[in-house]
């Protein structure tokens, strides 16, 4: 399992386009991928979960990604992350 933490930088945080991105971007891999804000979870294939959690700018979440690609993952998801939030 790898896991980092990332600070939303985006004014309106994870809204509707971002978050659709980052679904696609998620779909790129076999993995699992959870993200957490405080005590709430979304898995980040899901668009309405991942909205749900309603992180604003500033925000810092944690993202689980565990499975054979993991690394590769982890990888392309936190640069998606540092490229567009």
């Amino acid at each position: 399992m790898k896991e980092f933490t990332y600070t939303i930088k985006d004014e309106q945080g994870i809204h509707a386009r971002p978050a659709g991105l980052l679904v696609k971007e998620v779909q790129k891999y076999e993995s699992t991928v959870t993200i957490f804000k405080d005590e709430k979870s979304a898995d980040a294939r899901r668009l309405m979960a991942l909205m749900g959690l309603g992180i604003k700018c500033g925000q810092e979440i944690r993202v689980e990604v565990s499975g054979a690609d993991e690394d590769a993952a982890a990888d392309g998801i936190k640069a998606f992350l540092e490229a567009n939030l």
